[in-house]
């Protein structure tokens, strides 16, 4: 186990995570005790179409988000086989997925197959009146503890209830302001903050301010990280 789960090896929900580090720490750890391979935490915004997803934490690969794309991970966190608190999850195994439920086509299941995410649990969180899913998957099907997910969706349920902070950035809205995404848009794109200025026609400190409430509202360390969740959530 990596030293960020064993951190949070003995982080009951009497000690839930503090920062958006212990939250990665707490996932890493629900996910090794439920016998699973990957999590995703996801949001889907109050109002939004179906296919809208925002990805709060996970540790799948870039590339394999990218490849899914957010309209299917939204059908995973969503689909007839989301298990509520209180009742029993199913799983979603791939390789008969295209067979049972029209929701997941085989182009779509052969890709999750190859990609590593062969069984897939999803797991809906009352967190408030945020609409919060907890996916759990494995490479192989069968590798994950059918006993355990009641109570990691338990856990999960209470941490993040008592944690709003760490997922602010996932609220019924874009936490951000236009400024906000702009300045954080051409500082992906690898602009200065001197060129980011001349671009929106306000100062070097404006942009800095801009960038800096950003980071606060995604409760991010540096530019990095609040550019990396501002990205993983569609919002630039």
């Amino acid at each position: 186990m990596n030293n960020l789960a064993s951190d949070t090896k003995n982080r009951g929900p009497e000690h839930p995570p503090a920062s958006r580090g212990e939250l990665t720490g707490f996932l890493m750890n629900m996910t090794a005790n439920t016998g699973a391979d990957s999590y995703m935490l996801v949001a889907i915004v109050h109002g939004e179409a179906r296919n809208q997803a925002r990805i709060v934490a996970s540790n799948w690969q870039f590339d394999a988000i990218e490849l899914i794309g957010r309209q299917l991970i939204a059908t995973l966190a969503q689909g007839p086989w989301t298990a509520s608190p209180g009742t029993l999850p199913a799983a979603l195994t791939v390789s008969s997925a295209p067979d049972t439920d029209a929701l997941i086509n085989g182009e779509e299941a052969r890709l999750l197959h190859v990609l590593g995410h062969a069984e897939v649990y999803s797991l809906a969180l009352n967190v408030g009146r945020q609409r919060l899913f907890i996916l759990f998957s494995s490479a192989q099907a069968g590798s994950i503890d059918l006993s355990t997910l009641a109570r990691a969706q338990i856990e999960c349920c209470y941490a993040l209830s008592r944690t709003p902070h760490l997922i602010a950035g996932t609220a019924t809205e874009d936490p951000l302001s236009d400024r906000e995404r702009e300045c954080l848009f051409w500082v992906s794109e690898g602009k200065t903050t001197d060129e980011v200025a001349v671009i929106l026609g306000v100062s070097s400190n404006t942009v800095n301010s801009y960038i800096t409430h950003a980071i606060q509202k995604f409760s991010a360390s540096n530019r990095a990280m609040a550019i990396a969740t501002a990205i993983r959530s569609g919002i630039i």
